[in-house]
């Protein structure tokens, strides 16, 4: 077994989501229009899902507004 399988099997084991999943997650991330409203609402579906997390209509239009207006910051520095 490889350290790229280990890994996702870790992962998978505390999580429960398949290395598909994140496979496919991660080519939405890439090849995705983070212009696209549909397709920002697909992700932070697909993360809802994944996460167990309900995310309400009002904070994933929050979401879709800050994304789609370039107000996201552009380094985890300016997270905090």
């Amino acid at each position: 077994m490889s350290l790229k399988d280990s890994f996702f099997d870790k992962v998978e084991k505390k999580t429960n989501v398949d290395k598909k999943t994140i496979y496919e997650l991660a080519e939405k991330l890439k090849n995705g229009n983070m212009k696209n409203e549909s397709t920002i609402r697909e992700i932070i579906d697909t993360l809802s899902t994944i996460t167990g997390k309900k995310v309400s209509k009002e904070t994933s239009d929050k979401i879709v507004s800050k994304i789609t207006n370039d107000d996201v910051p552009k380094g985890i520095d300016k997270f905090f």
